[in-house]
């Protein structure tokens, strides 16, 4: 990976310190790291800005919420200098029965929030330890910032046409997090080229025409929207178009070419409940709460609450 100097400080200083940091993200499994200037993202404004008149967030109203602060992290820790970007791998081993009801692949294990921002702890008490004193902030989904944006400026990936990070080594099943510093450091150049050339896949697969031609995904048609942002009931003009989803959807990601490349993870937090794995349609149908509690209990999936994993599987099993 490529650095350009951006600092006035000692460039060997610098390079050393960003070597370190990434030394030890990867020692504590983050598959990668890059690192960008803490500034404006002033060509996203403008895409969020008109992404949000549009309406394209649907009900999820706190998406409007701190529009300055996503847009810059300096505004989130003060004097900030740096963003790390890190990734987490998270593409199982083993996957859910065909004929069965569907949840996203990162929410097979431990919640994601938890065991990454574990590890980002971790990461960012090393820097003081061995660095010295610095101030940041760990962000995993958890804050208005634009990880997608920061990935790419950081040279982890590309922003692919599902609007998701692209990795031409690792695919896209990760999750991305961030550390905010005060601290300056060598960035890296971000990737210039998108791969996804004429490839229109994801877009071709969308079960509900939610990803649009200009990297755009209309939030307010996804079926992880639906499945688990909306709060109401599911609006019936989307009645057979969920397949077999009842939390999130990986359409667009499994039919991607640059997955094939996704290799399985090793964190064993991540590892499916083997009931989850071989649960039938009809066992999904006569769920209790006790055992939805019971096998979610640590899951993204608990989200949604047993009311609303009830929802969706009467929205999309045959009457």
């Amino acid at each position: 990976m490529e650095f350009l100097t951006r600092n006035t400080a000692n460039p060997n200083s610098l390079l050393k310190k960003s070597n370190l940091i990434k030394q030890r993200a990867l020692e504590l499994g983050f598959g990668s790291c890059g690192i960008a200037k803490a500034e404006f993202l002033e060509e996203e404004a403008k895409h969020l800005e008109s992404w949000l008149h549009k309406g394209m967030h649907g009900k999820m109203s706190y998406m409007e919420n701190h529009f300055d602060m996503r847009l810059d992290p300096r505004l989130l820790v003060d004097g900030a200098k740096s963003v790390v970007s890190l990734t987490y791998n998270y593409f199982p081993e083993k996957i859910q029965e065909n004929h069965s009801y569907k949840i996203a692949k990162y929410a097979y294990g431990t919640d994601y929030h938890f065991v990454v921002k574990d590890k980002l702890k971790e990461l960012l008490n090393f820097i003081q330890e061995e660095i010295g004193e610095v101030n940041g902030r760990a962000f995993v989904d958890s804050a208005p910032i634009l990880e997608h944006a920061w990935a790419k400026k950081s040279g982890i990936g590309w922003v692919g046409k599902n609007s998701l990070t692209l990795s031409k080594q690792k695919g896209s099943f990760f999750f991305l997090a961030e550390l905010i510093l005060d601290l300056d450091l060598e960035y890296d150049s971000p990737i210039q080229t998108d791969h996804c050339g004429s490839c229109t896949k994801c877009i071709d697969s969308c079960p509900t025409e939610a990803i649009l031609p200009n990297k755009t995904v209309d939030g307010s048609k996804c079926i992880s929207y639906f499945t688990i942002e909306l709060k109401e009931e599911i609006p019936s003009e989307m009645s057979g178009k969920f397949g077999d989803w009842i939390f999130g959807c990986d359409v667009c990601q499994d039919v991607c070419p640059w997955n094939r490349f996704s290799l399985p993870h090793r964190e064993e937090k991540f590892n499916p409940n083997e009931e989850l794995l071989n649960y039938s349609k009809s066992e999904w149908e006569d769920i209790t709460e006790d055992v939805f509690r019971k096998i979610f209990a640590k899951s993204p999936v608990k989200r949604t609450k047993f009311e609303g994993i009830k929802r969706n599987i009467d929205f999309i099993k045959p009457n």
